[in-house]
């Protein structure tokens, strides 16, 4: 049974890689096979419902890895503007690294199609964007934010962030991880409370 998971995560975990460089439509089982090493025979046993199921629990995946890179973020944050810094920088990291072919694992699930022909992935990306965001609100809250600013800042990080992922790798340039660096930090800012830190857990 272990190692039977151990290749299903490791599936999960090549589908997401893939995702985030290709896109969905050209991700294909036989690659996520060779990415992965798990043996062919495991694709319909782990995944009965296809590539659809897949990319379900990889979109799943990239949301549970953002939430604990926020949370992270926030532990070496002192505000709400900080935490956004540190978030967008991150990001901006990321795409440097990666020599621009770094996307998001869920946003091709709804650029592509697969969420228009598939109620089940249409409620997976939203209900993984929507698991970002809440995890944001609920930071910015604790840094002092009143709830509804909270939600408004945390929407326009997690936009943000989409936006300045595709424009930097289009670009190949990360100056759209600064604009909105230097954008959201000073919302952030002007709408925090004058005293700063975190007000509770």
């Amino acid at each position: 049974m272990g190692q039977r998971s151990d290749a299903k995560q490791k599936m999960v975990q090549a589908a997401k890689q893939l995702i985030r460089q290709r896109g969905y439509n050209a991700t294909a089982f036989s690659d996520v096979l060779k990415l992965s090493g798990a043996p062919r025979g495991s694709v319909y046993f782990h995944f009965p419902g296809g590539k659809t199921e897949l990319a379900i629990e990889a979109a799943a995946a990239h949301a549970h890895e953002q939430v604990k890179t926020i949370d992270r973020a926030a532990e070496q944050a002192d505000s709400a503007a900080r935490l956004v810094e540190i978030y967008v920088d991150l990001g901006r990291k990321g795409m440097v690294a990666s020599d621009y072919t770094r996307g998001c694992g869920i946003a091709p699930l709804v650029t592509e199609g697969a969420a228009q022909d598939s109620d089940d992935v249409a409620e997976a990306s939203r209900q993984s964007f929507a698991e970002m965001t809440d995890r944001l609100t609920y930071h910015f809250v604790a840094f002092g934010l009143e709830r509804p600013t909270a939600r408004t800042l945390a929407n326009a990080v997690i936009a943000g962030v989409e936006g300045a992922m595709v424009t930097a790798r289009a670009q190949r340039d990360p100056a759209p991880y600064d604009a909105v660096h230097i954008a959201l930090s000073h919302y952030a800012a002007s709408v925090s409370p004058k005293s700063s830190g975190r007000q509770g857990g």
